[in-house]
């Protein structure tokens, strides 16, 4: 059904990196799903469903300590099969259109004819619309698109959690934890606990 499937392993994960810059564009958690489309290449390579992901804040966001997101992967796409899934047309972005619009993740296809990838106009972009390049060879690493129906997203109202319990420590990459380990899983349960979201 144009779904990318993996084996369900027993093991599951949580990886846990800084956002940077929280814009709403990765992850996007608008239209009913947190999708992570772009950055991040590693975690999107190495992720598999059942897996948790979580964004903390840093010194740039002013919100060290923090929980900007937290996601429990439901699917996995590939560009090509993210584009063309009428659930996320939502998701291709309007540069001119309203600020959830305009930071819509749905930016990478392949050309019918070549194979080459396209880049739509986007957060991603040059401010003309030209394809950036960096962005695109970064992005394009890996042709995995994270996706998720069951997750919070606080942004600027981001709770601060007990990074301690992980033994996290806010720097460059992501840290990859499994969940096994009781400590992990106790930090989940109590971040989510903290969102008071009635869907868990």
């Amino acid at each position: 059904e144009g779904r990318r499937s993996y084996r369900m392993l027993d093991q599951r994960n949580l990886y846990v990196y800084v956002v940077d810059r929280d814009f709403g564009f990765a992850p996007n958690p608008f239209h009913g799903y947190c999708t992570l489309a772009t950055c991040k290449p590693g975690i999107r390579k190495g992720a598999r469903i059942g897996d948790w992901v979580m964004g903390v804040g840093g010194s740039r966001l002013q919100a060290t300590g923090k929980c900007i997101f937290l996601m429990n992967i439901s699917e996995i796409l590939t560009f090509e099969m993210y584009w063309a899934d009428t659930r996320f047309h939502v998701k291709k972005p309007i540069r001119n259109g309203s600020s959830v619009m305009m930071v819509g993740d749905n930016v990478y296809h392949n050309d019918v004819t070549t194979g080459d990838w396209i880049q739509e106009d986007s957060h991603h972009s040059n401010p003309d619309g030209s394809t950036n390049i960096t962005n695109l060879q970064r992005d394009t690493q890996t042709d995995n698109v994270l996706i998720s129906d069951h997750f919070f997203y606080f942004g600027s109202a981001a709770p601060p959690v007990d990074l301690e319990l992980i033994n996290y420590k806010n720097g460059r990459g992501y840290s990859k934890k499994a969940l096994e380990s009781s400590e992990v899983t106790a930090f989940i349960e109590s971040c989510w606990q903290s969102a008071q979201w009635d869907t868990f």
